[in-house]
């Protein structure tokens, strides 16, 4: 089979196509023939290396970290998936690889397919949809008439955070250009504000929740519009003590990470808040409740590009650029 390949870390952009053989599959893993698959700027992390504290990777690695496809095979121990079944994920963290022909996957971490969706539009969903319910559920134990924003809201995370948010109950603000405010609106949003043309730390006060996505150059202005006790969890910030704490990270991690987040939880101490950090997990049953609530409120994911599996180095070099409105998506 084909795969998309790094082989060291880089700050250029660039995968090898290399033909590799297909991975052997466990008793508790289905093998998934790819027919789409989400480009995200975590890919670009892992491969410029801006991870490795959070997870180093054997090389040559397959890049990829979410798609959709069709079940090949099952191990035996597999009990809730069928050869045929459209199925979606974000694959575990220690064992990506979506940018390739074929893909191994443990049963835990993937869902039956949203009926309303195609392979191209469910394979934008799995990775933000996934961040999104852990930032909210998991992380700020988000409670029904809170108020929660979302800078930068109006890509492809907003266009599942907003419905998701609103699913539990929320008021949602977000931010954004102008392009992206009837979208947004249509999707659940209830204020939406033109950064072009007001600033949020001017108008925002008494705040439940932020989901921070522009990262550090905000904190201190999303701090300052959160009341006391409010939460903040970051996207794009930096990890701390907390996260290597939740993630049981060893010792020297735990310290290390404490000192790199040190100034923001310092911060978020002088306003009264939490600050937390998030690296979306895989997690089958949590997608299988996303999988409903996309059927239910038929909401369709923000799309930017698609692209052939042979152009993946175009994909990527887009997603590095971050003009992309939506999700870029490869297929096979």
């Amino acid at each position: 089979m084909r795969a998309a390949q790094m082989q060291k870390y880089s700050k250029e952009v660039q995968v090898e196509l290399n033909d590799v053989r297909i991975p052997e599959f466990n008793s508790r893993e289905v093998l998934v023939k790819v027919k789409a698959a989400g480009v995200n700027p975590v890919d670009i992390l892992i491969l410029n290396g801006s991870i490795r504290m959070i997870s180093d990777y054997d090389l040559p690695l397959t890049l990829g970290n979410e798609l959709s496809g069709v079940i090949e095979a099952v191990g035996k121990d597999v009990k809730n998936f069928h050869v045929g079944d459209h199925i979606y994920t974000r694959l575990p963290v220690n064992q990506i690889g979506a940018f390739a022909e074929y893909a191994v996957v443990n049963e835990d971490a993937i869902s039956i397919m949203p009926k309303n969706l195609s392979f191209i539009e469910a394979a934008a969903v799995p990775l933000t949809a996934l961040t999104a319910y852990q930032a909210l559920n998991d992380v700020l134990n988000a409670q029904p008439n809170k108020k929660l924003f979302i800078p930068g809201g109006t890509g492809g995370f907003g266009a599942m955070a907003i419905p998701i948010a609103k699913s539990m109950g929320l008021y949602v603000i977000t931010s954004g250009s102008e392009r992206g405010r009837s979208r947004t609106l249509s999707i659940g949003a209830d204020k939406f504000i033109n950064y072009h043309e007001e600033n949020y730390a001017n108008i925002l006060s008494d705040i439940d929740y932020v989901i921070d996505t522009l990262g550090a150059k905000e904190i201190k202005a999303e701090l300052g519009i959160l009341k006391p006790q409010g939460k903040l969890v970051s996207l794009k910030a930096v990890p701390n003590y907390r996260f290597a704490v939740e993630n049981n990270f060893p010792v020297w991690k735990k310290l290390l990470f404490g000192l790199v987040g040190a100034r923001v939880d310092s911060l978020a101490r002088k306003h009264k808040n939490e600050y937390h950090f998030l690296f979306v997990q895989a997690n089958g049953s949590q997608l299988q409740k996303i999988t409903n609530l996309v059927e239910k409120e038929n909401i369709t994911p923000s799309i930017d590009s698609i692209y052939n599996f042979n152009d993946i180095n175009k994909a990527l070099i887009k997603v590095s650029t971050g003009h992309s409105q939506g999700k870029v998506i490869v297929t096979f």
